[in-house]
Protein backbone atom coordinates (compact mmCIF):
# COMPACT_ATOMS: atom_id res chain seq x y z
CA UNK A 1 0.00 0.00 0.00
CA UNK A 2 1.18 3.53 -0.78
CA UNK A 3 1.27 4.87 2.78
CA UNK A 4 2.99 8.03 1.58
CA UNK A 5 0.10 8.96 -0.70
CA UNK A 6 -2.38 8.18 2.10
CA UNK A 7 -0.50 10.42 4.53
CA UNK A 8 -0.32 13.32 2.07
CA UNK A 9 -4.00 12.88 1.14
CA UNK A 10 -4.96 13.07 4.83
CA UNK A 11 -2.94 16.29 5.16
CA UNK A 12 -4.96 17.72 2.25
CA UNK A 13 -8.34 16.52 3.56
CA UNK A 14 -7.80 17.75 7.12
CA UNK A 15 -6.07 20.97 6.04
CA UNK A 16 -3.24 20.16 8.46
CA UNK A 17 0.11 20.76 6.73
CA UNK A 18 1.78 21.17 10.15
CA UNK A 19 1.38 17.39 10.63
CA UNK A 20 4.34 17.00 8.28
CA UNK A 21 6.48 18.94 10.75
CA UNK A 22 4.99 17.40 13.89
CA UNK A 23 5.86 13.91 12.71
CA UNK A 24 9.14 14.97 11.08
CA UNK A 25 8.20 13.80 7.58
CA UNK A 26 10.93 14.55 5.05
CA UNK A 27 11.42 13.97 1.33
CA UNK A 28 13.86 11.11 1.86
CA UNK A 29 11.13 9.13 3.64
CA UNK A 30 9.18 8.70 0.38
CA UNK A 31 10.09 6.03 -2.18
CA UNK A 32 8.79 7.78 -5.34
CA UNK A 33 9.58 11.10 -6.95
CA UNK A 34 5.85 11.85 -7.30
CA UNK A 35 5.40 11.63 -3.51
CA UNK A 36 8.46 13.79 -2.91
CA UNK A 37 7.21 16.41 -5.37
CA UNK A 38 3.76 16.37 -3.74
CA UNK A 39 5.34 16.94 -0.33
CA UNK A 40 7.34 19.90 -1.62
CA UNK A 41 4.28 21.39 -3.32
CA UNK A 42 2.05 21.04 -0.24
CA UNK A 43 4.67 22.72 1.96
CA UNK A 44 5.33 25.57 -0.47
CA UNK A 45 1.60 26.14 -1.01
CA UNK A 46 0.96 26.19 2.77
CA UNK A 47 3.79 28.67 3.37
CA UNK A 48 2.32 31.04 0.80
CA UNK A 49 -1.40 30.58 1.44
CA UNK A 50 -1.56 29.54 5.07
CA UNK A 51 -3.46 26.33 4.32
CA UNK A 52 -3.13 23.04 2.46
CA UNK A 53 -4.00 22.97 -1.26
CA UNK A 54 -7.13 21.36 -2.67
CA UNK A 55 -6.67 17.75 -3.81
CA UNK A 56 -7.50 18.75 -7.40
CA UNK A 57 -4.76 21.36 -7.34
CA UNK A 58 -2.18 18.80 -6.19
CA UNK A 59 -3.29 16.31 -8.84
CA UNK A 60 -2.96 18.99 -11.51
CA UNK A 61 0.49 20.17 -10.35
CA UNK A 62 2.11 16.81 -9.56
CA UNK A 63 2.11 14.18 -12.27
CA UNK A 64 1.91 10.61 -10.99
CA UNK A 65 0.47 11.47 -7.57
CA UNK A 66 -2.69 9.55 -6.68
CA UNK A 67 -5.04 11.27 -4.25
CA UNK A 68 -6.69 8.84 -1.78
CA UNK A 69 -9.92 10.24 -0.29
CA UNK A 70 -11.30 9.72 3.22
CA UNK A 71 -8.24 8.23 4.87
CA UNK A 72 -9.29 7.30 8.42
CA UNK A 73 -5.94 6.05 9.75
CA UNK A 74 -4.23 8.36 12.23
CA UNK A 75 -1.30 10.60 11.33
CA UNK A 76 0.80 8.78 13.93
CA UNK A 77 0.17 5.36 12.38
CA UNK A 78 0.69 6.57 8.79
CA UNK A 79 3.90 8.40 9.69
CA UNK A 80 5.26 5.27 11.36
CA UNK A 81 4.46 3.14 8.29
CA UNK A 82 6.10 5.68 5.97
CA UNK A 83 9.26 5.70 8.08
CA UNK A 84 9.33 1.91 8.42
CA UNK A 85 9.26 1.69 4.62
CA UNK A 86 12.04 4.24 4.35
CA UNK A 87 14.16 2.33 6.88
CA UNK A 88 13.77 -0.96 5.00
CA UNK A 89 14.59 0.70 1.69
CA UNK A 90 17.72 2.34 3.09
CA UNK A 91 18.85 -0.84 4.84
CA UNK A 92 18.48 -2.82 1.62
CA UNK A 93 20.37 -0.18 -0.34
CA UNK A 94 23.13 -0.18 2.30
CA UNK A 95 23.63 -3.95 2.38
CA UNK A 96 23.60 -4.27 -1.39
CA UNK A 97 25.68 -1.17 -2.15
CA UNK A 98 29.24 -0.95 -3.42
CA UNK A 99 30.49 0.75 -0.24
CA UNK A 100 29.38 -2.22 1.87
CA UNK A 101 31.23 -4.70 -0.35
CA UNK A 102 34.34 -2.54 -0.55
CA UNK A 103 34.62 -2.03 3.20
CA UNK A 104 33.93 -5.72 3.86
CA UNK A 105 37.07 -6.51 1.85
CA UNK A 106 39.23 -3.64 3.07
CA UNK A 107 38.48 -3.37 6.80
CA UNK A 108 39.47 -5.50 9.76
CA UNK A 109 36.52 -7.45 11.23
CA UNK A 110 36.13 -5.23 14.30
CA UNK A 111 36.44 -2.04 12.22
CA UNK A 112 33.89 -3.32 9.73
CA UNK A 113 31.46 -4.32 12.46
CA UNK A 114 31.81 -0.89 14.06
CA UNK A 115 31.20 0.83 10.71
CA UNK A 116 28.11 -1.30 10.02
CA UNK A 117 26.68 -0.57 13.46
CA UNK A 118 27.27 3.13 12.94
CA UNK A 119 25.53 3.18 9.56
CA UNK A 120 22.54 1.21 10.85
CA UNK A 121 22.29 3.57 13.82
CA UNK A 122 22.20 6.51 11.40
CA UNK A 123 19.36 4.91 9.46
CA UNK A 124 17.48 4.16 12.66
CA UNK A 125 17.87 7.73 13.92
CA UNK A 126 16.79 9.29 10.63
CA UNK A 127 13.68 7.10 10.29
CA UNK A 128 12.60 6.98 13.94
CA UNK A 129 8.94 7.67 14.68
CA UNK A 130 8.28 10.32 17.29
CA UNK A 131 4.92 9.99 19.00
CA UNK A 132 5.29 12.74 21.60
CA UNK A 133 7.68 15.43 22.71
CA UNK A 134 8.98 15.22 26.25
CA UNK A 135 6.98 14.63 29.39
CA UNK A 136 3.83 16.43 30.41
CA UNK A 137 4.16 17.05 34.15
CA UNK A 138 0.36 17.21 34.53
CA UNK A 139 -0.61 14.21 32.41
CA UNK A 140 2.32 11.86 33.09
CA UNK A 141 1.88 11.61 36.86
CA UNK A 142 1.26 7.85 36.75
CA UNK A 143 4.64 7.28 35.11
CA UNK A 144 6.26 9.45 37.77
CA UNK A 145 4.66 7.50 40.61
CA UNK A 146 5.74 4.25 39.01
CA UNK A 147 9.34 5.49 38.85
CA UNK A 148 9.08 6.80 42.43
CA UNK A 149 7.99 3.40 43.72
CA UNK A 150 10.78 1.67 41.81
CA UNK A 151 13.29 4.03 43.39
CA UNK A 152 11.77 3.52 46.82
CA UNK A 153 12.22 -0.23 46.39
CA UNK A 154 15.71 0.17 44.93
CA UNK A 155 14.71 -1.30 41.57
CA UNK A 156 15.15 1.74 39.31
CA UNK A 157 18.39 3.26 40.47
CA UNK A 158 20.93 2.80 43.21
CA UNK A 159 23.12 4.97 45.37
CA UNK A 160 26.58 3.59 46.01
CA UNK A 161 28.11 5.01 49.15
CA UNK A 162 31.56 6.59 49.12
CA UNK A 163 34.32 5.35 51.40
CA UNK A 164 34.62 8.93 52.63
CA UNK A 165 31.77 9.94 54.98
CA UNK A 166 31.92 13.63 54.11
CA UNK A 167 31.17 12.87 50.45
CA UNK A 168 28.12 10.85 51.49
CA UNK A 169 26.98 13.65 53.76
CA UNK A 170 27.39 16.34 51.10
CA UNK A 171 26.03 14.63 47.97
CA UNK A 172 24.29 11.55 49.34
CA UNK A 173 26.62 9.08 47.63
CA UNK A 174 27.12 8.21 43.97
CA UNK A 175 23.91 8.04 41.97
CA UNK A 176 23.55 5.48 39.17
CA UNK A 177 23.34 7.06 35.73
CA UNK A 178 25.97 9.70 36.50
CA UNK A 179 29.62 10.38 35.68
CA UNK A 180 32.07 11.51 38.37
CA UNK A 181 35.43 12.92 37.28
CA UNK A 182 38.52 12.76 39.51
CA UNK A 183 41.56 14.83 38.66
CA UNK A 184 44.91 15.79 40.11
CA UNK A 185 48.49 16.36 39.13
CA UNK A 186 50.65 13.44 38.00
CA UNK A 187 51.55 10.93 40.69
CA UNK A 188 49.26 12.33 43.37
CA UNK A 189 46.97 9.33 43.84
CA UNK A 190 44.07 9.55 41.37
CA UNK A 191 44.19 5.81 40.69
CA UNK A 192 44.33 5.01 44.39
CA UNK A 193 41.31 7.12 45.31
CA UNK A 194 39.14 5.67 42.53
CA UNK A 195 40.30 2.16 43.42
CA UNK A 196 39.18 2.78 47.00
CA UNK A 197 35.74 3.82 45.74
CA UNK A 198 35.61 0.74 43.50
CA UNK A 199 36.40 -1.54 46.44
CA UNK A 200 33.89 0.28 48.65
CA UNK A 201 31.17 -0.36 46.04
CA UNK A 202 32.14 -4.02 45.85
CA UNK A 203 31.80 -4.28 49.64
CA UNK A 204 28.23 -3.03 49.14
CA UNK A 205 27.58 -5.84 46.65
CA UNK A 206 28.23 -3.96 43.39
CA UNK A 207 29.62 -5.51 40.24
CA UNK A 208 32.58 -3.24 39.43
CA UNK A 209 34.37 -2.96 36.08
CA UNK A 210 37.79 -1.31 36.00
CA UNK A 211 39.49 -0.15 32.82
CA UNK A 212 43.09 0.25 34.08
CA UNK A 213 44.78 1.61 30.98
CA UNK A 214 48.14 2.56 32.47
CA UNK A 215 48.53 -0.08 35.18
CA UNK A 216 49.25 -3.82 34.89
CA UNK A 217 46.70 -6.21 36.31
CA UNK A 218 49.25 -7.50 38.87
CA UNK A 219 49.92 -3.96 40.10
CA UNK A 220 46.21 -3.13 40.37
CA UNK A 221 45.48 -6.38 42.18
CA UNK A 222 48.37 -5.89 44.60
CA UNK A 223 47.06 -2.45 45.54
CA UNK A 224 43.53 -3.81 45.90
CA UNK A 225 44.66 -6.69 48.14
CA UNK A 226 46.56 -4.23 50.35
CA UNK A 227 43.43 -2.10 50.69
CA UNK A 228 41.02 -4.99 51.30
CA UNK A 229 43.33 -6.59 53.88
CA UNK A 230 43.71 -3.20 55.63
CA UNK A 231 39.94 -3.08 56.03
CA UNK A 232 40.25 -6.39 57.87
CA UNK A 233 43.17 -5.11 59.96
CA UNK A 234 45.35 -8.12 59.21
CA UNK A 235 48.52 -6.30 60.30
CA UNK A 236 49.26 -4.03 63.24
CA UNK A 237 51.65 -1.34 62.02
CA UNK A 238 53.29 1.64 63.70
CA UNK A 239 53.96 4.38 61.15
CA UNK A 240 55.63 7.62 62.23
CA UNK A 241 54.75 6.79 65.83
CA UNK A 242 51.06 6.15 65.11
CA UNK A 243 49.47 2.70 65.47
CA UNK A 244 47.32 1.55 62.56
CA UNK A 245 45.35 -1.49 61.54
CA UNK A 246 47.01 -2.06 58.18
CA UNK A 247 47.11 -4.45 55.27
CA UNK A 248 49.79 -6.43 53.49
CA UNK A 249 52.53 -4.11 52.31
CA UNK A 250 51.98 -3.21 48.68
CA UNK A 251 55.67 -2.88 47.74
CA UNK A 252 56.44 -6.29 49.23
CA UNK A 253 53.62 -7.83 47.20
CA UNK A 254 54.85 -6.17 44.00
CA UNK A 255 58.42 -7.36 44.58
CA UNK A 256 57.44 -10.85 45.76
CA UNK A 257 59.20 -10.24 49.09
CA UNK A 258 56.70 -11.04 51.80
CA UNK A 259 58.24 -12.93 54.69
CA UNK A 260 57.29 -16.59 54.96
CA UNK A 261 54.93 -15.81 57.85
CA UNK A 262 53.20 -13.07 55.88
CA UNK A 263 53.05 -15.26 52.77
CA UNK A 264 51.09 -17.86 54.74
CA UNK A 265 48.84 -15.14 56.07
CA UNK A 266 48.37 -13.69 52.60
CA UNK A 267 47.41 -17.07 51.14
CA UNK A 268 44.89 -17.55 53.95
CA UNK A 269 43.50 -14.07 53.27
CA UNK A 270 43.05 -14.85 49.56
CA UNK A 271 41.33 -18.14 50.42
CA UNK A 272 38.56 -16.24 52.20
CA UNK A 273 38.32 -13.15 50.00
CA UNK A 274 35.16 -14.44 48.35
CA UNK A 275 33.42 -14.28 51.73
CA UNK A 276 34.95 -10.90 52.58
CA UNK A 277 33.78 -9.04 49.44
CA UNK A 278 30.08 -9.47 48.58
CA UNK A 279 30.40 -7.93 45.10
CA UNK A 280 32.84 -8.49 42.26
CA UNK A 281 35.63 -6.47 40.65
CA UNK A 282 36.62 -7.21 37.06
CA UNK A 283 39.86 -5.56 35.94
CA UNK A 284 40.87 -4.99 32.33
CA UNK A 285 44.47 -3.84 32.45
CA UNK A 286 47.02 -2.38 30.08
CA UNK A 287 48.87 -5.70 29.74
CA UNK A 288 45.78 -7.73 28.79
CA UNK A 289 46.36 -9.11 25.30
CA UNK A 290 42.71 -8.63 24.28
CA UNK A 291 42.48 -5.03 25.51
CA UNK A 292 43.54 -3.15 22.39
CA UNK A 293 40.21 -1.57 21.46
CA UNK A 294 39.09 1.07 23.95
CA UNK A 295 36.14 2.88 22.46
CA UNK A 296 32.97 3.85 24.26
CA UNK A 297 31.20 1.06 22.39
CA UNK A 298 33.75 -1.46 23.72
CA UNK A 299 33.14 -0.18 27.23
CA UNK A 300 29.41 -0.64 26.78
CA UNK A 301 29.96 -4.21 25.62
CA UNK A 302 32.05 -4.90 28.75
CA UNK A 303 29.40 -3.33 30.98
CA UNK A 304 26.72 -5.56 29.49
CA UNK A 305 28.93 -8.67 29.65
CA UNK A 306 29.86 -8.16 33.31
CA UNK A 307 26.57 -6.69 34.52
CA UNK A 308 28.56 -3.78 35.94
CA UNK A 309 26.97 -1.37 38.40
CA UNK A 310 30.07 0.79 38.88
CA UNK A 311 32.79 1.55 36.33
CA UNK A 312 36.26 3.06 36.70
CA UNK A 313 37.99 4.58 33.65
CA UNK A 314 41.68 5.13 34.43
CA UNK A 315 42.29 7.47 32.64
CA UNK A 316 39.89 9.02 30.11
CA UNK A 317 42.64 10.12 27.74
CA UNK A 318 43.88 6.58 27.07
CA UNK A 319 40.52 5.67 25.56
CA UNK A 320 40.08 5.70 21.79
CA UNK A 321 38.23 8.99 21.44
CA UNK A 322 35.11 9.43 19.38
CA UNK A 323 35.29 11.10 15.96
CA UNK A 324 35.73 14.88 16.07
CA UNK A 325 32.69 15.74 13.99
CA UNK A 326 32.80 19.39 15.05
CA UNK A 327 36.36 19.75 13.67
CA UNK A 328 37.26 21.94 16.64
CA UNK A 329 40.16 21.71 19.05
CA UNK A 330 39.30 19.17 21.73
CA UNK A 331 36.25 18.05 19.80
CA UNK A 332 37.18 14.37 20.00
CA UNK A 333 37.42 14.50 23.80
CA UNK A 334 34.16 16.45 23.96
CA UNK A 335 32.35 13.85 21.84
CA UNK A 336 33.77 11.08 24.05
CA UNK A 337 32.63 12.88 27.18
CA UNK A 338 29.09 13.22 25.82
CA UNK A 339 29.07 9.56 24.80
CA UNK A 340 30.16 8.47 28.28
CA UNK A 341 27.48 10.63 29.89
CA UNK A 342 24.88 9.00 27.65
CA UNK A 343 26.32 5.54 28.39
CA UNK A 344 26.04 6.06 32.16
CA UNK A 345 22.39 7.02 31.76
CA UNK A 346 21.60 4.21 29.34
CA UNK A 347 23.21 1.48 31.48
CA UNK A 348 22.33 3.08 34.85
CA UNK A 349 25.92 2.74 36.00
CA UNK A 350 28.09 4.99 38.14
CA UNK A 351 31.17 5.94 36.09
CA UNK A 352 34.27 7.19 37.89
CA UNK A 353 36.68 8.68 35.36
CA UNK A 354 40.19 10.03 35.81
CA UNK A 355 41.89 12.88 34.02
CA UNK A 356 44.92 15.00 34.73
CA UNK A 357 45.26 18.50 36.14
CA UNK A 358 47.72 21.03 34.81
CA UNK A 359 51.14 20.90 36.43
CA UNK A 360 51.67 24.06 38.46
CA UNK A 361 55.12 24.95 39.76
CA UNK A 362 55.11 27.58 42.49
CA UNK A 363 56.26 28.20 46.02
CA UNK A 364 53.39 26.05 47.28
CA UNK A 365 54.50 22.92 45.42
CA UNK A 366 55.31 21.17 48.73
CA UNK A 367 51.93 21.98 50.21
CA UNK A 368 48.65 20.14 49.82
CA UNK A 369 46.74 21.96 47.11
CA UNK A 370 43.95 20.20 45.23
CA UNK A 371 43.62 21.55 41.67
CA UNK A 372 40.95 24.05 40.78
CA UNK A 373 38.41 23.66 37.98
CA UNK A 374 40.56 25.92 35.82
CA UNK A 375 43.40 23.39 36.03
CA UNK A 376 41.38 20.51 34.60
CA UNK A 377 43.58 19.20 31.78
CA UNK A 378 42.87 17.40 28.49
CA UNK A 379 39.24 18.53 28.07
CA UNK A 380 36.86 20.90 29.83
CA UNK A 381 34.00 18.75 28.49
CA UNK A 382 34.47 16.25 31.30
CA UNK A 383 33.79 19.09 33.72
CA UNK A 384 30.52 19.97 32.02
CA UNK A 385 29.26 16.40 31.60
CA UNK A 386 30.04 15.18 35.13
CA UNK A 387 27.63 15.23 38.04
CA UNK A 388 30.62 16.03 40.24
CA UNK A 389 34.27 16.85 39.63
CA UNK A 390 36.68 15.93 42.40
CA UNK A 391 40.14 17.40 42.79
CA UNK A 392 42.72 15.49 44.83
CA UNK A 393 46.21 16.00 46.19
CA UNK A 394 48.49 13.97 48.48
CA UNK A 395 51.77 14.60 50.23
CA UNK A 396 53.79 12.87 52.95
CA UNK A 397 51.11 10.54 54.27
CA UNK A 398 48.15 12.88 54.09
CA UNK A 399 45.76 13.87 51.34
CA UNK A 400 42.85 16.10 50.51
CA UNK A 401 39.76 15.63 48.39
CA UNK A 402 37.91 18.70 47.18
CA UNK A 403 34.44 18.69 45.62
CA UNK A 404 34.80 21.28 42.90
CA UNK A 405 31.61 21.23 40.87
CA UNK A 406 28.47 19.32 41.65
CA UNK A 407 24.88 19.29 40.48
CA UNK A 408 23.73 17.92 43.83
CA UNK A 409 25.61 20.22 46.19
CA UNK A 410 28.87 19.95 48.06
CA UNK A 411 30.83 22.41 45.93
CA UNK A 412 33.89 23.67 47.78
CA UNK A 413 33.79 20.94 50.44
CA UNK A 414 37.17 19.44 51.39
CA UNK A 415 37.93 16.06 52.93
CA UNK A 416 41.18 15.48 54.81
CA UNK A 417 42.58 11.99 54.33
CA UNK A 418 45.16 9.69 55.88
CA UNK A 419 47.06 8.55 52.80
CA UNK A 420 49.33 5.51 53.32
CA UNK A 421 48.49 3.34 50.28
CA UNK A 422 51.57 1.14 50.71
CA UNK A 423 49.80 -0.28 53.77
CA UNK A 424 46.32 -0.15 52.24
CA UNK A 425 45.35 2.81 54.43
CA UNK A 426 43.39 5.52 52.63
CA UNK A 427 40.64 6.91 54.79
CA UNK A 428 39.07 10.11 55.96
CA UNK A 429 40.65 11.64 59.05
CA UNK A 430 38.52 11.56 62.14
CA UNK A 431 37.01 14.83 63.23
CA UNK A 432 37.85 16.30 66.61
CA UNK A 433 34.66 14.86 68.12
CA UNK A 434 35.28 11.39 66.67
CA UNK A 435 38.90 11.37 67.82
CA UNK A 436 37.88 12.48 71.32
CA UNK A 437 35.25 9.73 71.50
CA UNK A 438 37.79 7.10 70.43
CA UNK A 439 40.25 8.42 73.05
CA UNK A 440 37.58 8.28 75.77
CA UNK A 441 36.59 4.71 74.85
CA UNK A 442 40.24 3.63 74.98
CA UNK A 443 40.41 4.67 78.62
Amino acid sequence: MAYGESLLSKVIDTNDPTALTRYDIREEHFPTEAERKALRFIREYAETNGRAPDYRTVAAEVAGFTYRPEVVDSFEWLARKVKEGAAKYRQHAFFTGQEFAANYSAMKPDEFAEWVRGKLAEIEAETASRTKVGTDIKRDTVAFLDEYRKRKEGRSFKIWRSKFPTINREIGGYLSGNVYTWYGRSGRGKSVFTMEEAIEAAFQGANVLVWAMEMSRFEWMARAYSSISARQGVVAATIDGVDYEAGFENRALLAGKLTEEFERGFEAFLAQINELVPGTIIVRAVDDADFSSRRVRDLEADILATGADVVVIDPYYYMTYEANTSKTAGGDAAETSKALRALAGRTQTVIHGITQAEEVRDDKDRELRPPTRAELKKSKAFLEDSALTIGIDTLDGIGVIQLNKGRNGGEGTTVEVVYLPNYGIVREMETGAEAAERFTMAF
